[in-house]
């Protein structure tokens, strides 16, 4: 009996005789159920492609680890901390970081940035001298050659990798007292713009130079640093890595991975994607209302042929599956033919980038797996439980005229 009703709601559907208004409304249902789940699938795997472009922004900024102090800025006993590192056969490489926030001055223009001194092995961590696209990088043979971001170079109009002309950069004096002359406000050091490289969000207003340059702006001592950068082997096993450095740098020292650097950040993407999800997951609830109607146009325009079948015997119970089957049967080839649509569409955009997020960027697409999950089972949830609800057709409608 089973196979008997699962049979009759196949012809239903797939039958070229019958009804023209039950084939259109069947046929429609199919088509907005195909709509709405490729509409998901495309905006859940376009969060996912930003999910990848939003970590590959803040990997400018953000190592693999970060170490810093618990009891001030600047970390005590580098030498021994480098040791411990050194003896950690999952760390590939650290480098010292003090980031400072400056005023920048060049022929009357000012500015406020971030100084962020590295020393040499900083781009074995960060490979930011690979993204320079106008100089070079600094050779750390003077401290006060810097590499700055785009858009705070053009907004200076400082000259690049040019000794005939420099800015001038002004680190505010801690301390109290009276001021007597200006250099009891700020230490102040001239330097040369020897590349450029591309800003972003994270990395907006940014310099990069000699972490000398920060010491001595600072006036702190040698081998100082703020944080420690960590880049690790296999940038999966991040966690594992920081609960072993914690257990060996103890309570004195905080250590956060990429992803803790920036949890407000992830927090409010994640928010954005949960709402998107839920926006298309109501969506995608009201297209089911397309399989109700269809599901009850069937049983009107079928219900002398469902007279006919309970007269000869055919249960009641198998005549609601038969109902039951036909919105199941809707559902898996809107769900179906909408990822592949859906898919389609993603891979149209990962080929051409034809859509843009502004002029000169594409609006990034990445197929998941497990996307294909959550919204055929998004679809499916829904599906059957509007197919289960309307299916439920009573035996006093089909007997009394």
């Amino acid at each position: 009996m089973k196979n008997i009703a699962f049979y009759i709601a196949s012809r239903y559907l797939l039958s070229k005789k019958g009804s023209t208004a039950v084939t259109f409304i069947t046929w429609l249902a199919v088509g907005a159920m195909t709509v709405a789940v490729a509409a998901m699938f495309v905006i859940i795997s376009v969060f996912s492609g930003l999910e990848v472009f939003n970590q590959n922004l803040i990997s400018n900024l953000h190592a693999d680890l970060t170490v810093k102090s618990t009891s001030g800025k600047t970390i005590k006993d580098f030498q021994k901390i480098k040791a411990i590192l050194k003896k950690t056969p999952e760390i590939e490489d650290f480098s010292r970081v003090i980031e400072e926030k400056v005023y920048l001055n060049y022929n009357g223009k000012g500015d406020i940035a971030y100084l962020r001194g590295v020393d040499p092995a900083y781009t074995k961590v960060n490979p930011i001298d690979k993204t320079i696209f106008y100089g070079k990088y600094p050779s750390f043979e003077y401290s006060n050659e810097v590499i700055m971001e785009n858009s705070l170079d053009i907004r200076l109009s400082i000259p690049v990798d040019t000794i005939q002309d420099f800015a001038t950069v002004f680190m505010p004096k801690p301390g109290t007292g009276i001021i007597n002359k200006e250099e009891d406000i700020y230490n102040k050091k001239n330097i040369m713009v020897t590349g450029v490289f591309p800003g972003n969000d994270q990395l907006n207003n940014y310099i990069i130079s000699p972490i000398e340059l920060s010491e001595e702006l600072l006036q702190l001592p040698k081998n100082s640093a703020y944080q420690i950068v960590i880049k690790i082997k296999n940038p999966k096993n991040a966690d594992q890595v920081k609960s072993d450095l914690q257990k060996s740098l103890g309570k004195d020292f905080d250590i956060k991975t990429k992803q803790e650097e920036n949890a407000a950040f992830w927090k409010m993407i994640n928010t954005e994607k949960l709402f998107i999800y839920l926006i298309f997951a109501l969506v995608i609830f009201i297209t089911t209302f397309n399989l109700a109607g269809a599901i009850i146009i069937l049983q009107l325009d079928k219900k002398e042929q469902a007279k006919s079948l309970i007269s000869l015997g055919f249960p009641l119970s198998h005549l609601r599956k038969t109902y039951f089957y036909t919105g199941i049967l809707i559902v898996v080839l809107g769900v179906v033919s909408g990822l592949i649509l859906g898919s389609a569409l993603c891979l149209f955009q990962q080929y051409t980038e034809f859509f843009k997020a502004v002029a000169d960027v594409p609006f990034p697409v990445k197929i998941v797996v497990e996307n294909y999950f959550i919204v055929a089972a998004t679809a499916s949830v829904f599906g059957v439980s509007i197919s289960w609800f309307f299916s439920k057709i009573s035996k006093d409608y089909i007997t009394k005229s």
